[in-house]
């Protein structure tokens, strides 16, 4: 089989897999059906359209760094009334990083990969008010392997700020089980018992009717891997060629702008 990674990486992410009236809540790692929808819309697919094929990848995330929970408040009015809406109470993971990956037939994996690299429209942790900060490919082709393997092999992501608070932890002789091991959580095989289950494998983001489907996970650990090599940071602003085409330049220079893809 053949396996895709994606970092995913932002100030702020949102993997909801519930939402109850005006509370909409984050698990504590990105869901099946947000990173699907993630490479759904990277690929151009209408919310209407059929995600059997996604659906059937086999999913899993590693937790680089867990990040910190926050809550925010929402208020709205109504387009056209104008009516004020009820009061919503929304909740966040900041400054987390992760690795997710999904493992299928390697055809699909390419064209998925080749729409991460070029996604039609704007990708979103969770919710569009999450972008990411740091590119989604992490700089690997596809790799022709067993999900946990990959996921258990991959250079760590986390963010050099944190390494150092972890280092430093260590150093002073600090607890540090945690950041040692990584937690993995991933689709549960055929026939084996799950250790949690989470309504969140898409059978349709149709807005007039979202469906999801119930999903099993086996949680495991993975020793911290090496860190990815160091230098520079990748430069990432995934709204910069939209600027691009709304520039006094760009306007000067080109009669009718390019589609952009």
């Amino acid at each position: 089989m053949t396996v895709l990674l994606l970092r995913l990486a932002g100030p702020l992410q949102a993997w909801g897999s519930a939402a109850r009236f005006a509370r909409r809540s984050t698990e504590n790692a990105p869901t099946k059906s947000g990173v699907l929808g993630l490479l759904a819309a990277a690929e151009g697919r209408p919310r209407d359209a059929d995600l059997s094929d996604l659906a059937a990848l086999r999913f899993g995330v590693r937790i680089d760094q867990p990040g910190s929970r926050l809550r925010d408040f929402h208020t709205a009015h109504h387009a056209d009334s104008g009516k004020a809406m009820p009061l919503s109470e929304r909740f966040y993971l900041a400054d987390a990083v992760f690795v997710a990956g999904v493992e299928g037939e390697t055809a699909l994996l390419q064209r998925l990969y080749g729409a991460v690299r070029a996604p039609r429209f704007l990708p979103y942790l969770g919710r569009r008010s999450c972008p990411p900060a740091r590119p989604l490919d992490m700089g690997e082709p596809l790799q022709h392997a067993q999900l946990e393997s990959a996921l258990h092999t991959a250079p760590w992501q986390a963010s050099a700020w944190y390494r150092r608070r972890i280092e430093r932890e260590a150093g002073r002789g600090q607890d540090t089980a945690g950041p040692a091991q990584l937690d993995v959580l991933i689709d549960c095989p055929p026939g084996e018992v799950p250790h949690l289950s989470l309504r969140d494998s898409p059978v349709s983001f149709d807005p007039r009717h979202r469906q999801y489907a119930l999903r099993g996970i086996v949680t495991s650990h993975a020793d911290v891997p090496a860190r990815p090599p160091t230098g520079t940071p990748a430069q990432h602003d995934p709204t910069a060629a939209l600027r691009a085409l709304g520039s006094p330049a760009h306007a000067s220079t080109t009669e009718h702008p390019p589609r952009t893809s």
